[in-house]
């Protein structure tokens, strides 16, 4: 299965280093990866894919969640079908 992860925040450094940890030590592969500064604010979207990862979803997305508060990131996770679905024209 495949998701998507976004992640909104003040920018500091060190952003992208930290979720992709936080998403290898829970197996899930970065396919891929777009991420921007709106002056002083970090946005970044990822395209994960989660068939390695033993966690269920919704424990995924607490975990995700939780680590990014610690940190002052809003981190949300949503599967692609769901996302695919509610853009769809």
């Amino acid at each position: 299965m495949k998701a998507i992860v976004s992640v909104f925040a003040k920018d500091t450094k060190g952003i992208i280093a930290y979720i992709t940890a936080l998403l290898a030590e829970k197996e899930v592969n970065v396919l891929d990866i777009s991420q921007t500064l709106l002056q002083e604010y970090f946005a970044m979207i990822m395209l994960v894919d989660l068939t390695d990862c033993p966690l269920p979803f919704v424990e995924l997305s607490r975990f995700l969640s939780e680590k990014g508060k610690e940190r002052g990131l809003d981190v949300h996770i949503q599967r692609q079908d769901i996302f695919d679905a509610m853009h769809k024209v």
